[in-house]
């Protein structure tokens, strides 16, 4: 245990636990070492520093009781003195002085050591005792067997300090690589970030149109029903329809929510396919914005399918993964321009049974005979896409009911109602489209289309 000196109060000196090379103690040569030293007395230690060694602020010279192995058991130390040219040949030559109260009392034998400011060893003395004069030819005769000792345990010492030396090189380089790996994780983790910030604020922004779109069908839905308040019982039981599908729509919304969760997990894995999935976002924009235009205008809507038809085949070119998404998009456009043609060849049969003359109306459909013996006089409902897409009635009769694969008009003259064609069909809750209840994988990856 070292005795606390003045200077340590101040500051202690830098030290190490693990002894070096034991070749670095040639680097400093202490000079003019007496076999003992008188107690009571301050005593000055001369060095030499060598060519390769150069000096530094925090450098100390230590007195050490034989047989330390650290340079943490230093008994009392001092500051050495750094010169100002370190080129001159004088400035080799330098020496410390140590107070007679800083030095140890006992009679052991003990050991000058240049530490660096490292704490590693840079040159030792031989060893010498504090005893009064008379006792020296005693100690002459036990100096020589003790310093052979010494020599002995420092070959020791020094060839555990190799051993040590080199297991630290060898943590010092698997700290290192561990270091350059973390450093590399981390950017990971930092670009990830960022790509994920940007995809949240891009399906934040997907949310917003969504519910604008709401909004929207909800507002056409209540000027639709106060146009049509003549329609009764029937009108009642579609605001009812509405309202369940209104209720749907939540619990899609809330399982878009999870599938979101779910998306985010997959872009952590795969940081090259969120820069994908940006581009493909811009061509999925044109797709809706595409398929908006189609039900107002179907002239339009034909334009718009051959660019989209064009642009799904460049994306499928550069992203194979994005294939089903485009195979269910056109599925989807198709299916509505069937359910357009059924809707609206229903609600001119629905219109003649009235009684109501079609050209009164804001919009043009054909009509049926009224003497028709299948018309069935309790099928009365509304058709919410009235007046869309007056351009192409004179295909209806070649289109077929999106379930069950007939044509409508061969669908009600055999008795069947409005009722029966919807109850066993899914429609989603963003474009209204309707899928047959037996396919409700490609309605879950259709909604799931939107919410990307």
């Amino acid at each position: 245990m070292s005795n606390p000196t003045m200077e340590e109060t101040l500051e202690d000196p830098p030290t190490s636990a693990v002894m070096l090379d034991h070749c670095n103690f040639s680097q400093v040569i202490f000079n003019s070492v007496e076999k003992f030293y008188v107690p009571g007395g301050d005593i000055t230690c001369y060095y030499t520093l060598t060519q390769s060694f150069i000096p530094r602020r925090k450098d100390w010279i230590g007195i050490f009781r034989v047989g330390w192995k650290t340079t943490r058991e230093y008994y009392t130390f001092m500051w050495v003195t750094v010169p100002l040219d370190l080129n001159s040949d004088s400035v080799k030559q330098q020496e410390v002085q140590f107070k007679a109260y800083y030095l140890p009392k006992d009679d052991e034998y003990y050991q000058f050591c240049y530490v660096d400011q490292d704490g590693v060893v840079r040159g030792a003395s031989i060893p010498f005792q504090f005893r009064p004069e008379n006792e020296e030819d005693i100690l002459v005769v036990t100096t020589q067997g003790e310093v052979e000792e010494i020599e002995q345990h420092n070959k020791d010492l020094c060839r555990e300090n190799q051993e040590l030396k080199d297991s630290c090189v060898s943590l010092q380089k698997q700290n290192s690589d561990m270091q350059a790996e973390l450093q590399k994780k981390q950017e990971e983790l930092e670009t990830l970030k960022g790509i994920n910030k940007k995809l949240e604020e891009k399906v934040k922004e997907q949310k917003d149109s969504w519910e604008t779109e709401l909004l929207r069908l909800k507002e056409q839905n209540h000027k639709m029903s106060s146009e049509n308040e003549k329609m009764g019982v029937r009108v009642d039981q579609l605001q009812v329809k509405l309202s369940t599908q209104e209720k749907e729509m939540e619990k899609l919304l809330q399982g878009d929510q999870e599938k979101t969760e779910q998306l985010k997990f997959l872009k952590k894995e795969n940081d090259q396919l969120f820069i994908s999935l940006a581009e493909q976002k811009e061509h999925q924009k044109k797709l809706e914005q595409t398929v908006e235009e189609m039900t107002l205008k179907e002239t339009t809507a034909m334009k718009k399918h051959q660019e989209l038809t064009d642009q799904n085949f460049d994306l499928s070119e550069r992203l194979n993964e994005n294939k089903i998404i485009c195979n269910v998009l056109q599925k989807e456009k198709e299916r509505l321009e069937r359910e357009n043609d059924f809707l609206k060849r229903e609600n001119t049969r629905l219109l003649s049974y009235m009684g109501l003359d079609a050209d009164s109306l804001p919009y043009q459909v054909p009509t049926l005979d009224e003497g028709d013996p299948g018309a069935d006089p309790g099928l009365v409902y509304e058709n919410p896409y009235s007046g869309i897409q007056e351009s192409s009635a004179p295909s209806l009769h070649s289109k077929k009911c999106p379930t069950c694969r007939s044509e409508p008009d061969d669908m009600f003259e055999r008795g069947f109602a409005p009722e029966d064609v919807q109850a066993p069909c899914l429609t989603c809750p963003v474009c209204d489209q309707i899928f047959p209840a037996n396919e409700k994988q490609i309605f879950d990856d259709h909604v799931f289309c939107h919410s990307i």
